[in-house]
């Protein structure tokens, strides 16, 4: 059973689980541009066919332990895929690539253009494609927990380097999204805004409140991509944006979510040539 909606900027075309994806999704109009969602790979073979398209979207937390292998292996994966181009932000598992956190950790932060030769690498900074605006920010908000649940002791045992970009909520968070520009048409984070992709296995709502706000009364992007929350893997909308959390992993890092595939149309005067 498959799910699509058209919101008059483009289409959302989300597919159930299957082998072959590619084979549900509506012929690609020349004048359109196609988009490829995904988040939180964590170094997991994606399972499902990753839909053809002009442009990949990887939200972060592309590896499990932030090493520099799992980072190179990434990068030949990118190198696999057919689209034109992958754009790429990291996330609080994706250690090598945040100073502060490599400083904690004794090693020396890894420079993206050595590994990622495969992909557009955006760290609080934006890229144009066909005309679009991409916006790229890692950051996630804090992570405090007075009682911590089965499932958080394991992640932490299996993953102990989860902290990577993890500032504190309020004005820190604040203000790396007032950096976000306001003519962006696609924003790519690692973290959710809050009620939008969020809600957690114990029905807590885990995204940034502050997010939220630069979202909706600011920026207003076409679409805001992001994962971080692996349980709030899907879509929704509200009057200005479509927020897609393109989790492959499910919570128990297995491989099981499909991308998620959107089109926009091409600007006037701008053509794929």
């Amino acid at each position: 059973m498959n799910w699509r909606r058209n919101n008059g900027r483009g289409g959302v075309h989300f597919t159930r689980p299957k082998k072959t994806p590619q084979e549900d999704l509506p012929p690609l109009s020349p004048n359109m541009v196609r988009f490829v969602a995904v988040s939180d790979t964590h170094s997991r073979a994606v399972k499902a066919e990753v839909p053809d398209g002009d442009v990949l979207l990887h939200a972060g937390d592309f590896t499990g332990r932030g090493t520099l292998s799992e980072a190179m292996q990434f990068n030949m994966w990118l190198g696999t895929l057919p689209h034109k181009h992958k754009v790429v932000i990291a996330g609080n598992h994706d250690v090598l690539l945040d100073a502060e956190e490599c400083g904690r950790a004794r090693a020396l932060p890894a420079d993206p253009t050595r590994f990622l030769t495969n992909a557009i690498y955006l760290c609080d900074d934006s890229v144009t494609l066909f005309g679009i605006k991409i916006y790229g920010t890692p950051w996630i908000p804090e992570y405090h927990s007075p009682m911590k649940t089965a499932s958080d002791k394991w992640k932490e045992e299996k993953y102990p380097h989860l902290r990577a970009f993890e500032i504190p909520r309020g004005a820190p968070l604040r203000q790396k999204w007032q950096a976000i520009p306001e003519d962006t048409d696609i924003l790519l984070t690692h973290t959710p805004p809050l009620g939008q992709g969020d809600l957690t296995a114990r029905k807590k709502r885990a995204g940034c409140e502050d997010l939220l706000e630069a979202v909706q009364r600011r920026v207003k992007p076409k679409y805001h991509v992001f994962g971080h929350i692996h349980e709030g893997y899907g879509v929704s909308k509200d009057a200005h944006t479509v927020y897609m959390n393109a989790s492959v992993c499910n919570s128990r890092y297995q491989a099981v979510n499909i991308p998620l595939v959107f089109d926009l149309p091409l600007p006037d005067g701008v053509s794929k040539a």
